[in-house]
């Protein structure tokens, strides 16, 4: 008895997918490395989110 493989077709990501993902990166980048001299104080709260994530995950910060 012979098994048939057929193929799995392609996975296409969009193009404007790839902007999304930079666009996310640069403003977690701008948020994690932001210390309440440029943004107000409600961006304290998602600062300071960030900053305990990468104690959990064990990196070091200062």
């Amino acid at each position: 008895m012979a098994t048939v493989v057929t193929p799995v077709p392609p996975v296409t990501i969009p193009r404007w997918s790839w902007a999304v993902v930079v666009l996310a990166l640069f403003v977690s980048y701008l948020v994690l490395q932001e210390n309440g001299l440029l943004l107000t104080s409600a961006w304290e709260t998602l600062h300071e989110f960030f900053h305990d994530g990468r104690h959990g995950l064990g990196f070091p910060c200062h």
